[in-house]
């Protein structure tokens, strides 16, 4: 349907008309798409198109793209930053001029080019299908009476493949000569940084050639550019071919192109050499009336000539290759649906918006964090290779262990094997292995600084490849939602988060299959930077201990006293407390030394040789206990009382632009999800049957320090405490911290292992909370909401603590901390949708009050009064000085401008000259005084108090939206635990469809800014939504979308209670669900009316409605177990978790009056 839709409005006294923007499902060949009507009427917006292959393309609204595989090296088209993709689309990516001629005129159309914009009426519609791997652009011209559209795909075995079609929308036959094809294409070899910093220099080795008996380009350089004196050949290339047109022209550049829209002839180009790539087919032919034109053109990247010489005799012999291309292309999705399905990405409910973004949020989950290969199964082969890897000479000592096993064995069958291994080593490695497939870090060209690399396969075989690679934080989310759907890799990924943390409580940088980064000092870079992020270790680890004790009750009770975990060896080392008191921005030493050791070291045994050694140069082992009280330690060690947790490692929290809070900022936000941690590991130690646990004699001696500081300092928590006393506190507590990293940093572990009580744990804990508890308390604000970060002011004998505006991720970490009644969590979601958080035009939240900063020219204006009551400042501007201050034709005083922060004014003060020197070592104090009082340094944040995108002013951050209506969630689910009232549960769950209704599957696209479908990680003020898919939303999306459902685990069993599900979702009439089983293979159910139906690790379960509640558990022989109310028992819920295949469907029958 065209939407003619227009909407009319007055400006200046002159009327305007627009059209209007709409979004809907459409069926196009049997495929269901989002269609968005009127796109142009939209501003542009960025896109990804996901492949189920090593593909990447990443596209804007208006045409312009780039596209390649494995990474930003290997582009077909130019890796260029968003801003620059989407203005490019005339000059990269597709283009398409026709002439078109009907018996009264010739016309010149140039669908979706600017360079006609209101010549013709005309409708551009843009549309994406359900699986997110293939886009169509529709332009409608009304007046010519065609449609003119081009579709993007990806084909595994082909590549880019770029189908158009052009339709007569009239009775009278048309002719039609066009030009249509791709420009700015690269060849091969051409690096990122190359194309990006010197694309003349790669221009000038630019050769385009054209294979005349196929049709072939060939795009490749005539070396590679290097500045040695050395050969050095370009032996591979990018191709582009084409099907449909008889007997084209081609084009190789766009040269001729403004010959063509002048009306002049083209002539066909065999060889073009330093001109920037193109592939453009130039036919003319005639439409006959409502008749329509189909034509492909297919693209690759790192073609060798063996590659090349396959596909030009298909060509040059007519294989069938628009039948083959299909059939692929058809693979790919069915490939694509295979991998989001073992992921437990397919549902079917009436609400078909829901359906694809939950679809959404699940390939891209996994595109980040990756997901298993084939349920529980591991290559023997991959897992040697692994173990390899990591340990060269336990592989070698240890492959008589693994050659009795199958090339393909399950997960089950090693842990069998483990129970009778005694080599610490081995079982710890065997425990971490995870098959992983299908991962690479979150980048694109939005987010230009994270380079990403999409291993999925062998470029000289084509074999496929188990890799995963990503930033510490941010794999840990993803897997955090993937658990879910493989319980039994729970326990991995808990061996694999431990093993790469750091004696002193901190993790590295970035995490891989082969061990773990860490970043380094580039002196040339000014983005190089080193420090630890402070929230990583409580959070990210307390969920997946928490899935542990649900999952699988008392498992991490056998592993509390096993010396099986080890120590990550950064080469970082972090200063005394004393150190740190004096400059708390500058807090961590990046060893060279120790790197340089370390590397050669993971040189020679492999990446173990980045664990941590005992003084005797041996691996340093450790229990799990040991590992979770260092990272408790920490954290306290870091405590200031009333303020949170000091952020003194040089890095900032899960809000990156907070990055000015370093050094004087305290976190309420972690000391929320501390409390949390305290109270698990309380529940964790009463479990065990131990009087005492072996740890280490130096972090014993840190920890009797620590209880030792809170247990004389208890008596405080009855009142306010005051700034001196929480000096007293924190230098207790700071220096047992600092003592414990000293005497390691300098002997290492000294291997002796001392008893610690479970009495003694228990008082820690208890008197720890008891200190956050006062804490927490003390920071709920006169509003009803909690602070999230403090600032810390540090003096001779004081700590004084000062706070900061509201934030949205204080209030998502106290819901979640579980120190708040339900009634406390509803005043404290009341009181957040009254508050200068919540955005109205979005109905949701930003991250902190928006505020308009000063004009420029009301900046840096020192009052006049301060200015007389310095002899220093009237000296200067006696003298015509203008190295410090300077005053203006208006009479005004500023600081000069080179100044951007005081350490500018710190460094001109001291150059100048001996005459001033007296007054400058008199005044300076005040007049650094007088500069902070100008520019409130002092409660400046970071890059989120100065820009407006990202997470910056104004801004929507989506991920914490998410985590805001997860901690909704967890309220809920409190408030049935602890047997509330109806209505206040109710009350909250009212916030929480008003929160998910916020996050905006159903807005409209022109609301939303994109596909509303789709994940986006943020929305500026007045902008749609930015950077898409892989942003850390769609892991709690997942687990809200659980939640939402009702399914539960707990006490290793699953329930089903849907309180929050939406009477809606239920179908209105029969349909059939198609899943994917565990086996990979695609069957269906059918489901009757009034039912809905989701997988939980790749087991359909169909919710009915009925008058009663039972569940019928399905079994593959045919049999049915029925069951009472909304629990299956513990063998069906471990037969589930475990991937048998036992079970085949669950049917849960649910009385509608309980959601």
């Amino acid at each position: 349907m065209i939407n003619f839709e227009e909407r009319q409005f007055l400006e200046n006294n002159k009327a305007y008309t627009i059209p209007i923007v709409s979004g809907q499902e459409v069926e196009i060949d049997g495929e269901t798409f989002y269609k968005i009507s009127n796109v142009d009427a939209m501003r542009p917006f960025f896109m990804s198109l996901v492949s189920n292959s090593n593909h990447w393309l990443f596209i804007s609204s208006t045409g312009g793209l780039t596209a390649g595989r494995k990474d930003s090296s290997n582009a077909l088209l130019p890796y260029y930053t968003d801003d620059k993709i989407i203005h490019s689309s005339e000059n990269t990516g597709s283009k398409t001029i026709f002439w078109v001629t009907k018996p009264e005129s010739t016309d010149l159309w140039e669908p979706f080019s600017i360079r006609q914009k209101g010549h013709y009426k005309t409708t551009r519609n843009l549309y994406k299908n359900t699986l997110g791997n293939k886009i169509i652009f529709e332009e409608i011209n009304h007046d010519l009476e065609l449609t003119f559209s081009y579709s993007w795909k990806s084909s595994d075995r082909y590549g880019f493949v770029r189908q158009a079609e052009l339709k007569n929308d009239s009775i009278d036959s048309t002719k039609i000569s066009l030009i249509d094809g791709l420009q700015n294409l690269l060849p091969w070899g051409i690096e990122e940084g190359l194309q990006t910093g010197s694309s003349n220099l790669a221009d000038a080795y630019k050769k385009n050639e054209l294979d005349q008996d196929s049709g072939l380009g060939i795009y490749s350089l005539s070396a590679l550019i290097v500045d040695r004196a050395e050969p050095s050949e370009a032996l591979k290339a990018n191709t582009v071919w084409s099907l449909g047109l008889e007997k084209p022209k081609y084009l190789l550049s766009s040269l001729q192109l403004d010959y063509f829209r002048m009306g002049e002839a083209v002539e066909s180009e065999w060889d073009v050499r330093a001109e920037r790539g193109a592939y453009f087919l130039n036919a003319n032919f005639e439409l006959a009336p409502t008749a329509n034109k189909n034509w492909t053109i297919v693209a690759d990247v790192n073609q060798n000539i063996s590659q090349i010489t396959e596909i030009r005799e298909h060509l040059i012999n007519n294989v069938d290759l628009i039948n083959e291309l299909h059939q692929d292309i058809e693979l790919g999705s069915n490939e694509l649906i295979r991998l989001v399905a073992a992921a437990d990405g397919l549902e079917l409910t009436a609400d078909g918006s829901k359906n694809t973004r939950h679809f959404s949020n699940t390939l891209f989950n996994i595109m980040r964090g990756g997901i298993f290969d084939l349920n529980y199964s591991i290559d023997k082969s991959d897992f040697a290779k692994y173990l390899e890897a990591a340990n060269k000479e336990l592989f070698q000592k240890k492959s008589n262990v693994l050659n009795p096993l199958q090339e393909q064995f399950q997960l089950g069958e090693l842990q069998e094997l483990l129970k009778a291994e005694s080599d610490p080593d081995f079982i710890r490695l065997a425990k971490e292995y995870l098959p992983l497939k299908f991962s690479r870090r979150h980048g694109d060209p939005s987010r230009p600084w994270n380079k990403f690399s999409i291993n999925t396969k062998n470029e000289l075989d084509g074999s496929k490849i188990l890799d995963y690679q990503g930033n510490w934080r941010d794999i840990f989310q993803n897997w955090e939602a993937l658990a879910h759907s493989y319980p039994d890799f729970i326990e991995g990924m808990i061996y694999k988060f431990l093993n790469a943390s750091t004696f002193e409580g901190y993790n590295p940088y970035r995490l891989t299959k082969d061990g773990f980064d860490w970043e380094t000092i580039e002196p040339d870079n000014p983005w190089s930077y080193i420090g630890y992020w402070g929230d990583h270790q409580i959070i990210y680890l307390l969920k997946f201990l928490e899935f542990s004790e649900k999952y699988f009750p008392n498992k991490l009770k056998e592993i509390l006293e096993k010396d099986l975990f080890v120590f990550a060896n950064v080469p970082y080392k972090i200063k005394a407390v004393e150190e740190i008191f004096k400059d708390s921005k500058n807090t961590i030493d990046f060893d060279v030394e120790a790197h340089d050791r370390i590397q050669n070291r993971k040189n020679k045994i492999g990446a173990d040789g980045a664990l941590l050694q005992d003084a005797k140069g041996e691996i340093y082992r450790v229990n799990f206990i040991e590992k979770i009280l260092v990272t408790l330690l920490a954290k306290m060690s870091n405590f200031v009382p009333e303020g949170g947790i000091w952020m003194n490692t040089q890095r900032p929290e899960w809000n990156d632009a907070n990055n000015a809070l370093v050094g004087n900022g305290v976190s309420m936000v972690t000391l929320y999800y501390l409390r949390r941690f305290l109270s698990f590991f309380k529940g964790l130690i009463s479990q065990s049957d131990a009087m005492s646990f072996d740890i280490s004699a130096e972090l014993y001696q840190f920890f009797t320090l620590s209880l030792q500081t809170l247990e004389q300092y208890e008596s405080l928590l009855n009142s306010k405490i005051s700034d001196q006393d929480r000096k007293l506190i924190f230098t207790g507590l700071g220096t047992a911290g600092s003592d414990y990293r000293e005497a390691i940093y300098k002997r290492g572990h000294s291997s002796e292992k001392v008893k610690i009580s479970i009495a003694e744990l228990n008082a820690f804990i208890q008197l720890s909370k008891s200190f956050v508890d006062h804490t927490i308390n003390t920071n709920k604000r006169e509003d009803k909401l909690y602070h999230s970060y403090n600032l810390v002011s540090i003096e001779e004998d004081r700590f004084t603590i000062s706070h900061l505006p509201e934030m949205l991720e204080g209030q998502v970490a106290v819901l979640s901390s579980g120190i708040l009644s339900t009634l406390e969590s509803l005043e404290l979601l009341d009181s957040l949708r009254k508050s200068k958080l919540y955005r109205k035009d979005q109905n949701s939240y930003i991250l902190y009050p928006d505020k308009d900063l000063p004009p420029f020219l009301q900046k840096n204006l020192i009052p006049s009064d301060r200015v007389a009551q310095s002899l220093l400042l009237q000296k200067l501007l006696k003298a015509n000085n203008v190295d410090i201050i300077s005053k203006d034709v208006l009479g005004r005083y500023h600081f000069n401008a080179f100044f951007n922060n005081v350490n500018g004014l710190k460094i001109a003060l001291e150059s100048l000259s001996e005459e001033y020197q007296s007054l400058v070592t008199k005044e300076s104090q005040d007049i650094y005084s007088l500069y902070e009082s100008v520019f409130n340094h002092k409660s400046f944040t970071g890059r989120s108090g100065t820009f407006f995108g990202y997470e910056g002013l104004g801004s929507i951050y989506w991920h914490m939206v998410s985590k805001l209506l997860l901690a909704n969630f967890e309220a809920v689910s409190k408030a049935i635990e602890s047997g509330v009232e109806k209505k206040w549960i109710d009350r909250l769950a009212i916030h929480f469809h008003e929160i998910n209704a916020g996050i905006g599957v159903h807005k409209s696209p022109e609301l939303y800014g994109a596909f509303p479908t789709d994940p986006y990680s943020h929305t500026p003020k007045g902008k749609g939504a930015q950077q898409p898919g892989m942003t850390g939303q769609v892991k709690e999306d997942l687990l809200n979308r659980a939640g939402e459902l009702g399914v539960k685990v707990q006490a290793g069993a699953l329930y089903f209670e849907p309180v929050l599900l939406r009477n809606h979702e239920f179908m209105e009439e029969a349909q059939v669900f198609s899943y994917v089983d565990i086996h990979q293979n695609k069957n269906e159910i059918q489901l009757a009316m009034n039912s809905l139906a989701f997988t939980v690790c790749q087991v359909p379960i169909v919710y009915q409605k009925s008058d009663e509640n039972v569940i019928e558990a399905h079994s593959k022989d045919g049999s049915i177990n029925h069951l009472k109310g909304n629990q299956l028992d513990l063998k069906i819920s471990q037969s589930i978790f475990s991937r048998s295949g036992e079970y085949v469907k669950i049917i849960v029958f649910i009385d509608p009056q309980n959601f």
